[in-house]
């Protein structure tokens, strides 16, 4: 009979990438974690003896933890956290079952934290249009949902990054950038592995806004005018980058979940009123 504490990978697997998503904890030891330093989309590690520091970061948010095969660290780690009245499971099967049924892994050298158990920070232009929304949204859900965006003059994006130990993304000749007729969306969908349908359907309708390129996909049209309604609406960046949040998750839910369904007016069999 199924624990009450814990949770599937199916059904985390249908959280991971959404605004319901919990805080995923990664409590392996370093010896297993060395074996395959992959982390589930958004978690990050914490050693199973400090599990208690994450208590002032959860926010509210329910928590996952899991170990190596969701086994003593991880029941244990959420059993603390449920003492201390957090919404608390644990993987079954843990990172070995997440592993075995091919879902998606990031992994941890690519995200480019300051330090360990550290939150990544980025800094990039100001006044964001479709890259650079696109790209914290991917970051947030999907690598690091702690993660801070500087927005800043274009002239001063290096600087920035140079004093205050932050990644520079889409800006000419930095790592995290346009790659040939790519875009930083999805420079970062390769670099972190982020390889599913969904995400690689959403990347050709950012690609499309972001290039002008409005034949790739019909939806880019329509994604690069909420885009620009958006830059009217704010003119501060980061609380611009929040309500975008809400777009691209709209978009992603309807490339993973609804590209099937259309929408028509009659309905077909409906009949006409007089």
């Amino acid at each position: 009979m199924p624990s009450p504490n814990e949770i599937t990978v199916a059904q985390l697997s249908r959280l991971v990438g959404t605004p319901s998503a919990p805080a995923i904890v990664d409590v392996r030891t370093d010896e297993d974690f060395a074996a395959d330093p992959r982390l589930i989309p958004g978690a990050f590690r914490l050693p199973h003896r400090d599990v208690e520091s994450l208590l002032p970061r959860r926010a509210g948010r329910p928590v996952v933890v899991y170990c190596q095969q969701g086994r003593k660290l991880s029941q244990g780690a959420m059993a603390l956290l449920r003492h201390h009245g957090v919404h608390a499971e644990y993987l079954e099967g843990g990172h070995f079952a997440w592993r075995d049924a091919g879902e998606l892994q990031v992994p941890a050298a690519k995200i480019p934290r300051r330090a360990d158990f550290e939150p990544s920070l980025w800094v990039t232009r100001h006044r964001p249009k479709i890259d650079r929304m696109a790209c914290p949204w991917l970051v947030r859900r999907f690598v690091d949902p702690l993660a801070q965006f500087l927005f800043v003059a274009p002239s001063e994006v290096r600087g920035v990054a140079e004093k205050f130990d932050a990644t520079p993304f889409d800006i000419e000749d930095v790592f995290w950038s346009h790659r040939g007729d790519l875009c930083t969306f999805d420079t970062m969908l390769d670099e972190f592995e982020l390889d599913s349908a969904p995400l690689r359907r959403l990347a050709t309708i950012v690609r499309g806004a972001d290039t002008n390129r409005h034949e790739l996909a019909p939806e880019s049209a329509g994604l690069l005018a909420a885009s620009l309604g958006l830059s009217r609406m704010y003119r501060d960046d980061v609380e611009q980058i929040e309500a975008g949040m809400q777009l691209y998750d709209a978009f992603y839910r309807w490339a993973r979940d609804a590209t099937g369904e259309s929408h028509d007016w009659p309905q077909p069999g409906a009949g006409h009123g007089s």
